[in-house]
């Protein structure tokens, strides 16, 4: 993959005595919110937690990932023993994850791209936990990591290219903004994905990227939204953890394209669509693997297929004719099962900013060859730093 920001690889290193060591674990730990379930006694119970680097009601990333850990905890009544923090910072994940190892948890989801390296180091410390790092790529790039160590996330860049189509069709004037966090190949991905979609019904479709060098920061994503409407697009696409683009998009009366959340109710008179997540039964499958003990690392990635990624409703500015097109190949991404796996990459030869072939028709892109994306489609415009 590229270098990634400082934002996004900062590391935490401790050193001096052990008396300052536990005074720098305690005060971090105690400033992350945390919050537990249970539907019985601890006693049998698999004992899961969860990081998240938002609020649980951001009514976005963080708040999908919580419904997860909800529908776990339905499901599994008193054979499970939930918890969870909210709000760690990637660069203070380290001592958090400690004190749930040390609270007695059997199994730790850490949900922001950023905790996977203090995740596998934590997995190489406590062999008899298991760690699952959500959005991570070091399984992908080949580097070595525990056997108690795994990673989860799935294919949002297709579900992403049919919000695309969607803002392809919505656009008067050609040109769409896209607000995003971080210069990263699974954001940048996201975007060709999504741009990619807009130019399969709207050739003349273009794109300006703003950077806000945040996951949830509402105030920054405002302003980038307004950024946006002042240099002229009339489609916005929030690539960001809460809906805040929204409110810009609803006082402009321009089409709006959110992430990972419906939003067609709060802003129904400009919502469009995206790509939602199903995290629910992975987080199932994973804390009945430790049940039952058949945990084993994997490195799953989620499709349209098998559920793990659909569209959200689409608003009411979508006209029956987008939805059909839309709907028509969604349904063929279902039934085409692993096959349905970015099946638009190599519809024609793909090109660069520059005007370099990137992909060729006919070729098929790997998990592998995703996320080590670092260019973007001929048509963005933007920069590859943040």
């Amino acid at each position: 993959m590229v270098s990634q920001p400082s934002n996004t690889r900062r590391r935490l290193r401790f050193a001096g005595v052990a008396a300052v060591a536990v005074l720098a674990v305690v005060s971090l730990v105690a400033t992350a919110c945390s919050k537990s379930s249970s539907s019985g006694s601890s006693g049998g119970t698999v004992k899961a937690a969860w990081i998240y680097v938002g609020p649980t009601n951001d009514g976005g990333w963080t708040q999908a990932h919580d419904n997860g850990r909800k529908f776990v905890a339905t499901e599994l009544g008193g054979k499970v023993k939930t918890t969870y923090k909210e709000n760690v910072k990637e660069a203070e994940v380290a001592p958090v994850i400690e004190g749930l190892v040390k609270d007695g948890n059997t199994i730790i989801f850490a949900t922001s791209y950023g905790y996977a390296e203090p995740m596998a180091a934590a997995a190489a410390k406590y062999p008899n936990v298991k760690f699952e790092q959500a959005t991570g790529d070091l399984i992908t790039a080949g580097k070595t990591t525990p056997s108690n160590y795994a990673e989860y996330w799935g294919a949002g860049e297709d579900t992403l290219y049919l919000s695309g189509v969607a803002a392809g069709k919505a656009t008067k004037n050609n040109k769409i903004g896209i607000e995003a966090p971080f210069a990263i190949p699974e954001i940048i991905r996201h975007i060709n994905a999504f741009v990619l979609g807009a130019q399969s019904v709207n050739p003349a479709a273009t794109a300006k990227v703003v950077w806000t060098n945040d996951w949830f920061n509402p105030t920054a994503e405002k302003q980038a939204a307004e950024s946006l409407v002042s240099a002229g697009v009339d489609v916005i696409f929030s690539h960001q953890d809460s809906p805040s683009a929204g409110e810009v998009a609803k006082a402009k009366n321009l089409p709006w394209v959110g992430y990972d959340s419906d939003q067609s109710g709060a802003y129904s008179s400009v919502w469009l669509t995206t790509a939602t997540y199903n995290w629910g039964p992975r987080y199932l499958s994973r804390i009945n693997a430790v049940n039952d003990k058949t945990w084993k690392s994997d490195n799953y990635y989620g499709t349209i297929a098998d559920g793990f990624t659909t569209l959200a409703t689409f608003g009411t500015i979508v006209s029956a004719d987008t939805k059909t097109l839309i709907n028509a190949e969604l349904t063929k991404a279902k039934n085409a099962g692993a096959t349905s796996f970015g099946w638009y990459w190599g519809q024609s030869d793909r090109q660069d900013q520059s005007g370099a072939v990137k992909i060729k028709k006919g070729q098929t892109l790997s998990q592998k060859d995703l996320y080590e994306m670092s260019w973007f489609v001929k048509g963005v415009d933007g920069t590859l730093k943040n």
